[in-house]
């Protein structure tokens, strides 16, 4: 079955380097937002059933949107993929619903491994 998963990054080159880093022959229908806004919709639309999901981004962050993903319940795994590698910021991430967070830049072995650990894959 595919799965819709959402790529959410405001950098265009993290969110193709995200999309190449996928793992070989997983079925997912990419779809892509530069920011928490677009990202947001795209969940709300139901094409975001799994995100990855970056925190320092323009007009809505990533800690606000998995705020909003909390406080209108949607039912979305969440994997952090961002550059902000402080300890509080993996806490607070995993507190609001996240299931992981990844450090930038993301390679598909990391990926990979994180997928297959909660049975992603």
């Amino acid at each position: 079955m595919t799965i819709p998963l959402l790529i959410c990054d405001d950098s265009s080159m993290a969110r193709k380097q995200v999309a190449r880093s996928l793992p070989q022959g997983w079925d997912v229908d990419v779809t892509f937002a530069a920011n928490g806004i677009e990202g947001l919709a795209a969940i709300q639309q139901g094409r975001g059933e799994m995100v990855f999901l970056d925190l320092t981004m323009p007009e809505m962050d990533g800690y606000e949107v998995l705020e909003a993903i909390r406080k209108d319940n949607h039912k979305c795994i969440v994997i952090v993929i961002s550059g902000d590698i402080q300890p509080d910021a993996r806490d607070r991430v995993l507190r609001l619903g996240a299931l992981e967070f990844i450090r930038k830049p993301i390679n598909q072995t990391s990926l990979t491994e994180v997928l297959q650990r909660f049975g992603l894959l």
